[in-house]
C-alpha cells in the first residue's frame, strides 16, 4: 500500500498566487530569513506561524499586499537574529517564589481579556510573535544558581495555547528554555497566566495590553500611536526591567512579616486547585457609590464584605480574621518596571467584631491607611531586604527546603483570604471599542479557601473568586451583601472542576 503524501497547505496556496504575488511572497521570506537565526524546528515553526497569518487574510479576502503590510518583517527586530546574551537576577519580592513552589501549588496569576468576535489563532500567535521582543525579562526561562534561582533570556518561539485545562496551574520551568508565562484562548478570550517571579499585576497588564493591542492591530484595528500602550518596536530601555526595590532608599526599622496564624474558612480543600472560578460582574458605578455612602474607598468597601462574608463560611467561633492586600509601591516610588514591585500588608480583625460590614468599614479603613502607608511599606521593604542578605551565601540546596516549610505553615496560614485589586484599566477607544471586559484571577494558596481580585474595565469591575473548596458559603454572601446595598450583580463562572 502506497504512503499517503502529507499536503503542505501554504503550497496549495501558492499554486493559486500569481506570478508577482509569488515574487512578493519570496522577497518576503528571504527577509524573515534574514531575521530569524533560530535553531531549524524553532525557524520552520516561526516560519508556519506567518504562512498561517497569510492563508487567513487570504480567505478573508484580504490583498497579499495588505497582508504583508499588516505583517511586516520589521516587527520581529532583531530578536530572533541575535544569540542570548542577557540574563536577571531576581527582583527582591521574586526571590522566594521559586523556592517555595510545591507540585500542588506555585504562585500563578491570571489576566483576560474578553473581545467581542471570537479570537483568530494565527493572529494571536503573530500577535505574541511580534510583542516578546519589547519585554525581555518575560523571553527568559527559570534557572538555578549556586545561591538564588535566576532569569536566563531563551531565544525561541514562544507559542500560544487553545485552553483546556483548569485555570492557574503550575508551569513547568524545570525544562531547558521553558517559558514562566502561558498565552491561552478560548472562544473570545485571551488570557495570559504568569509565575509571580516574572511580574506583579501592573507589569502583567502591561504586556497583555500590549498583545492586545497588536492583535487587534493584526486584525485591522487602526489607531493613533498611543502613550498608554508600548510600542512593540520601541527600543526596551533599562528602567523598564530594574529591581525597583534597590532603587528605594534603606534605613529605619524592620516589621511586617511575622504574625500569628489567622482563621481559616471551613471546607474540605479540593484534590483540584482551583475547584471553581465565580466572576461577580458589578456596575463600576453602583460600586463606588455604595462605598461613598459607607465612606470608605472600594477596597475598604469590598473589604468589609470579605470579611463578614468570611466569618458566615467559617465554623470558627473565635479568633482572629486577615486578609491580605497587595500594595503597589509605584505609587510610592514612580517606577515603568514590569517586573515585581508591590508589597502587602494584612487587615485583621476579631471574628467576635464581624456583626455588619457597616460596623467594621471605618476600622478597616484606618488600618488601611495605616498599614498600606509609604513607612509602613518601608519598614517591610527593609525586613525583606533583611532576609535577603540573610540569606545571600547560604547555597540554593540548602535553602530551598526551609522556604518550603517556611512559606507553607507561615506566609500562608497568617492570612484568611486575599484582595488584590489592579484598579480601573483603559485602552485607547479604538481598541476598547472591541473589548467587552477584562477580568484577574489569583492562584490558589495552600490552606486558604479562597483568593479575590477586582479589575475595572469599561464601567464594569469583575470582581474574581478562586475557590479551593465545594462550599459556596463565601461567594453566595458576596452576592446578597452586594444586592443588598443596591449594587447591580451578575455572576458568572464555572462549575465544579471535577476529577
Amino acid at each position: 500500500m502506497k504512503k499517503k503524501i502529507a499536503v503542505n497547505p501554504f503550497e496549495e496556496y501558492e499554486k493559486q498566487c500569481t506570478d508577482d504575488e509569488l515574487c512578493r511572497l519570496e522577497e518576503f521570506f528571504a527577509e524573515f530569513d534574514m531575521h530569524c537565526r533560530l535553531r531549524s524546528e524553532e525557524k520552520k515553526k516561526l516560519r508556519e506561524d506567518f504562512e498561517r497569518a497569510v492563508m487567513y487574510y487570504a480567505r478573508e479576502g484580504l490583498s497579499l499586499e495588505k497582508a504583508l503590510r499588516r505583517l511586516d518583517i520589521k516587527h520581529l527586530g532583531g530578536f530572533y537574529a541575535r544569540p542570548p546574551v542577557l540574563w536577571f537576577a531576581l527582583d527582591d519580592a521574586a526571590k522566594v517564589y521559586p523556592l517555595s513552589m510545591q507540585h500542588v501549588s506555585m504562585a500563578v496569576f491570571r489576566l483576560a481579556v474578553y473581545l467581542k468576535k471570537e479570537v483568530v489563532p494565527p493572529l494571536l500567535q503573530m500577535a505574541l510573535n511580534f510583542t516578546i521582543k519589547r519585554f525581555p525579562t518575560f523571553a527568559t526561562t527559570l534557572k538555578k544558581g549556586f545561591f538564588w534561582h535566576y532569569l536566563d533570556t531563551t531565544k525561541r518561539r514562544f507559542c500560544t495555547q487553545e485552553e483546556n485545562d483548569i485555570p492557574c496551574q503550575p508551569i513547568k520551568v524545570s525544562g531547558s528554555g521553558s517559558q514562566t508565562f502561558r498565552v491561552l484562548y478560548h472562544k473570545n478570550r485571551i488570557s495570559v497566566e504568569f509565575f509571580h517571579v516574572l511580574t506583579d499585576g501592573t507589569g502583567g497588564m502591561t504586556f497583555l495590553k500590549t498583545l492586545t493591542a497588536e492583535y487587534l492591530r493584526l486584525t485591522g484595528v487602526d489607531t493613533p500611536p498611543d502613550e498608554t500602550l508600548w510600542d512593540i518596536d520601541a527600543t526596551p530601555a533599562a528602567g523598564e526591567f530594574e529591581n525597583a526595590f534597590a532603587m528605594v532608599p534603606k534605613g529605619g526599622s524592620a516589621s511586617g512579616f511575622v504574625d500569628k496564624a489567622a482563621v481559616q474558612l471551613s471546607g474540605r480543600l479540593s484534590e483540584n486547585r482551583p475547584c471553581r472560578i465565580v466572576h461577580l460582574k458589578l456596575d463600576a458605578a453602583g460600586l463606588k457609590a455604595a462605598a461613598s455612602r459607607r465612606g470608605a474607598t472600594v477596597t475598604a468597601y469590598l473589604l468589609s464584605l470579605m470579611f463578614i462574608a468570611g466569618k458566615a463560611a467559617t465554623d470558627e467561633l473565635r479568633g482572629e480574621a486577615s486578609i491580605q492586600v497587595p500594595v503597589n509601591m509605584r505609587k510610592f516610588y514612580p517606577s515603568q518596571t514590569v517586573r515585581n514591585f508591590a508589597m502587602y500588608c494584612g487587615i485583621r480583625l476579631p471574628l467576635e467584631q464581624l456583626d455588619s460590614a457597616e460596623a467594621i468599614v471605618g476600622e478597616i479603613d484606618a488600618q488601611l491607611k495605616r498599614k498600606a502607608s509609604k513607612q509602613a511599606m518601608s519598614e517591610m521593604l527593609t525586613a525583606t531586604e533583611n532576609m535577603v542578605n540573610m540569606l545571600k551565601y547560604v547555597p540554593l540546596a540548602v535553602k530551598q527546603p526551609v522556604a518550603k516549610l517556611v512559606y507553607g505553615f507561615l506566609g500562608d496560614k497568617i492570612f484568611t483570604n486575599t484582595l488584590s485589586n489592579l484598579g480601573v484599566v483603559t485602552m485607547p477607544e479604538a481598541f476598547a471599542e472591541h473589548i467587552q471586559s477584562m477580568d484577574f484571577v489569583l492562584g490558589t494558596a495552600i490552606t486558604n479557601r479562597v483568593e479575590c481580585a477586582l479589575v475595572t474595565f469599561g464601567g464594569t469591575a469583575t470582581f474574581s473568586i478562586t475557590k479551593m473548596t465545594a462550599d459556596p458559603s463565601f461567594e453566595e454572601k458576596m452576592y446578597d451583601l452586594l444586592c443588598a446595598d443596591g449594587v447591580r450583580v451578575r455572576a458568572e463562572g464555572s462549575m465544579l472542576y471535577e476529577n
